[in-house]
């Protein structure tokens, strides 16, 4: 069943409608759990169309064994899907700068405001982002301090490597899902992959989690693959970043998820004029990478990568 959940009236007659997919069992008792999976507010972010195209193909196949309510909200930012735009075209806003919105106010914060209202009161919400074109992630979900007690243990079903409590001060109160867990719907904040491009078996590895996490929660009775052990990080210190100390061409020697000692080089950055070695980007401490540059040109301060130190990441 596809309905539209938010709607507003466009120049040269045209409408701009967010819809959602909603899965219902077959059985109408078994409609009183909710989970509702959401992408697409970043229209430049499009790891999470996969996961919604899988994830529906998944259990239309095995129906039977759903047990609950399955809302899919694939394009939250269509706007900036069809222009491969970050944000919202012509506004230049951020979408994930709005909430909670306003039903009475201009046509952005009413679209907020009426995405809100619909998927508040879900069980638990998954609000799937990628990288954007200049880094790669592992699979991870990050929350806030503010909120770990309830998330944790549900980002831990998700089948994800890395899940990242991020200290309060840091949480931005105008995000989607700030607001959804200030007022008791249960969100959880991944990031995977890279900008512009779907990487399939990190979305394979987070439908995988989906389903672990609706088998927790009663809602499917299928068959569901183990969930790999995520490494939880709760200390801003466990976090070394990379940053580069010249400009030029990122050339990477090792993967993001590589395990690391001190002195590593993690790659290069080079000058294709003068064809000298301008950095040796070497790793400053043992453990693992995490996150990687994919655009290989930088400037001095460009972000190369993020190492998680090894008393944490257990290497």
């Amino acid at each position: 069943m596809i309905e539209t959940i938010a709607q507003v009236a466009l120049p040269v007659d045209e409408v701009l409608r967010i819809k959602k997919r909603r899965i219902l069992p077959n059985d109408r008792k078994d409609r009183k759990k909710r989970i509702s999976i959401v992408t697409g507010i970043h229209g430049d972010e499009l790891e999470g169309q996969y996961v919604c195209f899988e994830l529906s193909r998944r259990i239309e196949a095995k129906k039977e064994c759903l047990k609950g309510i399955v809302d899919i909200y694939p394009a939250m930012n269509p706007l900036g899907i069809d222009s491969i735009t970050r944000g919202i075209p012509a506004f230049d806003l951020d979408m994930n700068r709005i909430f909670p919105g306003n039903a009475e106010g201009n046509m952005t914060e009413s679209l907020a405001a009426n995405i809100l209202k619909d998927i508040s009161g879900s069980d638990v919400v998954l609000d799937i982002h990628a990288s954007n074109i200049y880094l790669t992630e592992i699979p991870q979900i990050r929350i806030s301090r503010l909120h770990k007690e309830k998330l944790v243990p549900l980002a831990e079903r998700c089948n994800v490597d890395f899940i990242w409590v991020h200290e309060a001060s840091t949480v931005l109160e105008s995000t989607f899902a700030y607001s959804l867990n200030s007022t008791g719907t249960p969100c959880l904040v991944v990031e995977m992959g890279v900008g512009m491009r779907i990487t399939k078996e990190y979305g394979d590895q987070l439908v995988e989690g989906i389903f672990n996490l609706m088998d927790s929660m009663g809602m499917w009775t299928g068959d569901t693959a183990a969930s790999r052990k995520a490494i939880v990080s709760e200390d801003s210190d466990d976090v070394c970043f990379l940053n580069a100390a010249a400009g030029g061409l990122f050339i990477p020697d090792v993967k993001h998820w590589e395990k690391l000692q001190k002195g590593d080089r993690i790659g290069r950055i080079i000058d294709p004029l003068s064809g000298a070695v301008l950095q040796n980007v070497v790793s400053p401490v043992d453990g693992i990478l995490f996150t990687i540059r994919d655009y290989p040109i930088v400037d001095e301060g460009s972000l190369i990568g993020r190492l998680l130190k090894k008393e944490v990441a257990s290497v």
